[in-house]
């Protein structure tokens, strides 16, 4: 029961994190975190799932409810864009022990795969430019913040033994 609660509170402090940090990013800096060419500070969080189960549902909810409470979201955001959330982060905690001289690279681009394939073909349907260069653009936006801050906050949570936060222990 102890760590069913712990997960519970794990999913529900990333969930709010991801929905503060990203509208906090959007205030900052207007239509940064939407459309086809975005940097969603916000989405480094996802490499929480190479430490910890719960940022699947943590984070998944997180975006649902960011595209919820974001006036400027598309019809189809809270669904596919938790969808693409939901995939890449689920991917990435089942691929987290794949590594490349010791770096979780597989894992890094599932974010940039899912999103280029679901958020390009959302964008394609209702803003146009074709799927393939709004798949390019969304893989560029997601690939700019894992690759610097994802793996920023990866080598930070790994030399500073911070692992022990979630409860688990990865390697």
């Amino acid at each position: 029961m102890r760590k069913k609660i712990r997960a519970l509170t794990h999913s529900a402090m990333l969930a709010t994190l991801y929905v503060v940090l990203t509208h906090m990013q959007n205030f900052l800096f207007p239509d940064s975190t939407s459309f086809a060419v975005q940097f969603r500070a916000s989405e480094a969080l996802c490499v929480l799932a190479l430490f910890t189960p719960a940022a699947v549902p943590g984070l998944s909810l997180g975006c649902f409810l960011y595209n919820l409470s974001f006036a400027g979201a598309l019809p189809l955001d809270m669904l596919v864009g938790t969808l693409a959330t939901f995939l890449a982060v689920g991917g990435m905690y089942l691929t987290r022990n794949w590594k490349i001289r010791g770096y979780p690279l597989p894992a890094m681009v599932l974010p940039a795969v899912w999103n280029a394939l679901l958020v390009g073909w959302e964008l394609a349907v209702y803003i146009g430019g074709g799927f393939w260069l709004n798949a390019f653009y969304v893989a560029v936006g997601e690939l700019a913040v894992l690759l610097s801050l994802g793996t920023a906050l990866y080598y930070c949570i790994k030399s500073r033994k911070l692992t022990h936060l979630f409860g688990e222990k990865y390697d």
